[in-house]
């Protein structure tokens, strides 16, 4: 049974490393966090500050070697999903937490019809014969809204557009009525409208049957709009988690401040140059002393270079890992650093 408070996910402290022969990756640090029934969590940051890895962890999809989840917790609705038999696991992964991977072209094997890669769900974790199995899938196929879902059926991968392959993809995810649904980056390398369409999915989905979300995305424009809480990812690390509202308008890390301050603004002057925070993310496996963002932080002082920043609390949701978390929160006050607009969802005011 889950908690009392609600509580279908909670991560303590995990720590994945991966041993390459440039040394010991820590792609993911000590991260901690929860999620609660039918809420949306959304996880920023640049490429390569672990949230994918995160979630594959979850997933207990870490491939080892040359990965490992080397500590830390995992509950899901109580469950300690890193004591589990590998064989228990997969009866929870598919049925009970299901995933969208970044690229549903190589997520989708080629080779088979959709049909048979929906009804293989089903068949799996349902026990549905053949014809269950098919009527299913091309109910879902409707529910996503492929169009002529029928004939659609019977055919391959490479004949859908990318927009209707993620489509495919919400609709596997979602067959057994998981409830948590991880979505890596499922927006990515789509058009506008597309990503809006799909974005539009998700939250109605969600809306309908009370599925909580993981969201992941490098884009702040997406989570705004789709979000219960936001954590912001670097090196490995959680810099920032809070509401999505107040993060938006009162970030306390520098590196938030610096990621809402890239996103374009539709009302900047034409010839203005677009906002980037300088330099790149480090190496994880070799990170400088201090504060792994120090290099690039205009906050930044002696004391970044030299200790790591303590996680310090703004409130009682809301926490910053920076040395000067309460100047940058009370500068945010005065100065907001985005007028940053999401992707509009379908019947919703912007």
């Amino acid at each position: 049974m889950s908690e009392t408070n609600g509580t279908i996910l909670s991560v303590r402290d995990l720590k994945t490393y991966f041993k390459t022969e440039d040394g010991l990756v820590k792609a993911v640090d000590g991260i901690s966090f929860e999620l609660k029934k039918g809420e949306t969590l959304g996880i920023v940051g640049e490429s390569g500050s672990g949230k994918s890895v995160t979630n594959l962890s979850v997933m207990r999809l870490i491939p080892t070697p040359p990965g490992e989840i080397a500590g830390g917790r995992i509950e899901f609705d109580g469950i300690d999903v890193l004591a589990l038999p590998i064989d228990d696991v997969r009866k929870i992964r598919g049925r009970r937490i299901a995933m969208i991977f970044q690229d549903p072209m190589t997520s989708l094997n080629p080779f088979m019809k959709i049909s048979r890669q929906l009804m293989e769900v089903t068949r799996l974790h349902l026990g549905h014969s053949k014809d269950q199995a098919y009527q299913h899938a091309l109910k879902m196929l409707k529910m996503v809204g492929i169009p002529d879902a029928e004939r659609r059926m019977n055919e391959y991968p490479h004949e859908f557009s990318g927009g209707m392959r993620q489509r495919v993809m919400i609709a596997m995810a979602l067959s057994c009525d998981p409830e948590l649904l991880i979505a890596d980056e499922p927006t990515t390398a789509l058009d506008v409208t597309i990503q809006a369409q799909i974005l539009e999915l998700i939250k109605d989905l969600k809306d309908r049957m009370g599925t909580s979300v993981i969201l992941i995305t490098h884009d702040l424009g997406v989570v705004a709009g789709m979000t219960d809480k936001i954590i912001v990812m670097y090196a490995g690390k959680v810099f920032e988690q809070a509401p999505t509202r107040e993060l938006f308008n009162t970030p306390a890390n520098p590196y938030t401040r610096g990621l809402l301050k890239s996103v374009p603004d539709p009302a900047h002057e034409e010839g203005t140059d677009l906002y980037q925070i300088p330099g790149l993310p480090p190496d994880v496996a070799h990170l400088p002393p201090g504060c792994p963002f120090a290099p690039r932080c205009y906050r930044a002082e002696e004391l970044c270079t030299k200790e790591f920043p303590p996680f310090v609390q703004i409130n009682s949701d809301h926490h910053s890992l920076c040395h000067f978390a309460r100047e940058v929160y009370e500068d945010s006050k005065s100065d907001p650093p985005t007028t940053a607009k999401h992707t509009p969802i379908q019947g919703e005011s912007v």
